[in-house]
């Protein structure tokens, strides 16, 4: 079991979530329950995810996790892009923010990587 609250891709993913809640705020209205909720919900599972596998018991399960919350960051991606081209975002915040997620997203590939083969990883 890890401490998930150390690991850095957990504290980036918390990070982006709550730079996701806040550039949101300025969302349309009428987007309270679609690409608002969308946006969040999908943010919000990428930490949510790496919490909960560092709970498991065996390396195959946090692998699994973790490739979870690389796909619902892939999600934000989506998302971000849509965003940007409703004019919900300036460029420059969406491509930023897309930026962070995207090193995110190698970040979490590489940590799945080391749950699974950790004898290679410090090499």
């Amino acid at each position: 079991m890890q401490d998930f609250e150390k690991l850095r891709v957990w504290i980036e993913a918390h990070r982006i979530v709550l730079e996701i809640y806040r550039v949101t705020r300025s969302f349309p209205g009428e987007e309270r329950f679609g690409l608002t909720a969308q946006l969040r919900d999908a943010a919000r599972s990428v930490p949510a995810n790496i919490a909960e596998g560092s709970a498991a018991s065996r390396a195959t399960d946090f692998a699994h996790s973790v490739n979870i919350a690389e796909k619902e960051a892939a999600e934000v991606v989506n998302h971000l892009i849509l965003a940007r081209d409703l004019h919900y975002l300036a460029v420059d915040v969406a491509e930023s923010l897309r930026d962070r997620v995207n090193r995110l997203r190698r970040s979490l590939k590489v940590f799945r990587q080391c749950i699974l083969h950790p004898d290679t990883s410090r090499r």
